[in-house]
């Protein structure tokens, strides 16, 4: 596999996500307006993400991996099972793909209905969201961790994983919009060009990275059952600086 296959993998993988995702969301706002559908976006939205990924996974997983999301390379990466340039370079590809999902989005509606995708926490506040993406996120990278890695599981990964994002979409809509995911939120956020999303954007930006950490130290002291971190932290240093 060359590498710009990867990379293309990952752009398309995660285009996929984020517009059938958001555009499930704009359909909702669109049959009963912006104001009145919570419930109906509580009942639809999770399962459009969760087939979202299960579409991309099943299109593109074998390629790339089917991370689709900054978060999960992360996690990977830190595992060692992706290098430094896959790092990066599937971050680009990453946000490219969100970026193009969002661009199609308004193509085909218009800013107001992009701005409607954001992520927020609305009233909650920052601690709220901050709380929900680590913890959330969490979750998803240990799912993602084991289903991976496992002999018994590995054959139900393609499953495993989009049900795990459904849960976390049901869980999390109500406090932070439920992206554990940065791509996802830097689409809508820069495509809209919502003042009110860009100014909270930092909180999808870095609390799905530290709830991928989390997620990786959780799992791999309770289910690898290694406590020693030396090595792992050793592998990364040489990896940044090679």
């Amino acid at each position: 596999m060359q590498q710009w296959q990867k990379y293309l993998a990952e752009v398309l993988g995660t285009f996929i996500l984020v517009l059938i995702g958001t555009m499930a969301i704009v359909s909702v706002n669109t049959a009963v307006g912006a104001d009145g559908g919570l419930g109906l976006v509580m009942a639809t939205v999770p399962l459009a993400f969760g087939f979202a990924l299960l579409a991309g996974l099943y299109a593109f997983g074998e390629v790339s991996g089917g991370h689709f999301n900054p978060a999960v390379t992360l996690a990977m990466f830190v595992d060692r099972r992706a290098s430094v340039s896959d790092l990066i370079g599937y971050w680009i590809a990453q946000v490219a793909g969100a970026l193009l999902g969002s661009l199609t989005l308004m193509w085909m509606t218009n800013s107001d209905a992009v701005e409607a995708t954001v992520n927020g926490y609305g009233g909650n506040g920052a601690g709220t969201g901050w709380i929900s993406e680590v913890v959330l996120t969490a979750i998803f990278v240990m799912v993602i961790l084991q289903v991976t890695r496992s002999s018994t599981m590995s054959n139900q990964g393609f499953v495993a994983i989009p049900l795990a994002l459904v849960a976390i979409h049901y869980a999390g809509i109500p406090f932070s919009g439920a992206s554990v995911n940065p791509a996802r939120s830097i689409g809508p956020a820069l495509v809209s060009g919502s003042d009110r999303a860009i100014s909270e954007l930092w909180v999808y930006l870095l609390a799905p990275l530290v709830g991928a950490l989390v997620g990786w130290i959780v799992w791999k002291v309770v289910v690898r059952g290694d406590t020693d971190f030396r090595d792992d932290l050793a592998a990364i240093k040489d990896a940044a600086t090679s």
